[in-house]
C-alpha cells in the first residue's frame, strides 16, 4: 500500500527540491544536491521519499507543439444528454482513450466537461469533432473555442 501523502509534512527543503525538479526534471542528483545545499545521499533520500508519498508522480519532456504538428489548441465545452453516473463514467473512459485530448475536466456550471485538445489545424479539428468528440457517449452539445494566442502555458505549480 502506498504511503498516504498526508503522512509527510513538507519542509522548506522539500519545497525547494520540488521547485527545482519542476523547472528541470533532468537535473542530476549531484547538481540538485548542490543547488539545494544538501549532500547527494540526503538529496536522493528526500527525492525518493517525495516520490513514495506521491508528491512527484513522474517526469516528462515538454515538446514544442508546432514541431510535432499540433499547433492548434482548442477548448471545448461539452454538455451531456443526461447527468447520470453511467454516462459520466462512459464519457470519462472515452476521453481517456482519445489521444488528441490533453485534458478533460468535469466542471460545475453551465456545461459538464471542459476538454483541452491539440490538433494539426482547423481541418484536423473538424475531423476530431465529427469523428471523435460528438460520437463520445452522452454528448448532446459542444461549444468550441480555438486559441488565437497562448499567453501563458505552464505546468509548474507555485510551491
Amino acid at each position: 500500500m502506498a504511503p498516504n501523502p498526508n503522512d509527510l509534512r513538507l519542509d522548506d527543503m522539500d519545497k525547494r527540491l520540488l521547485r527545482t525538479l519542476q523547472a528541470d526534471g533532468r537535473i542530476s542528483n549531484q547538481d540538485l544536491a548542490h543547488r539545494c545545499n544538501l549532500s547527494p545521499s540526503a538529496c536522493s533520500e528526500r527525492v525518493r521519499r517525495l516520490r513514495e508519498h506521491g508528491y512527484i508522480t513522474g517526469f516528462s519532456a515538454v515538446l514544442d507543439p508546432t514541431k510535432v504538428d499540433r499547433s492548434l489548441l482548442i477548448f471545448v465545452e461539452v454538455v451531456l444528454d443526461r447527468t447520470t453516473s453511467d454516462v459520466f463514467e462512459d464519457f470519462a473512459a472515452a476521453a481517456r482513450r482519445a489521444p488528441d485530448i490533453l485534458e478533460c475536466h468535469m466542471v460545475a456550471g453551465g456545461f459538464d466537461y471542459l476538454v483541452k485538445a491539440r490538433v494539426r489545424d482547423m481541418a484536423a479539428y473538424r475531423a476530431f469533432l465529427g469523428d471523435v468528440l460528438v460520437d463520445m457517449p452522452g454528448v448532446r452539445e459542444t461549444r468550441t473555442y480555438a486559441v488565437l494566442e497562448e499567453i501563458k502555458s505552464t505546468s509548474l505549480l507555485p510551491i
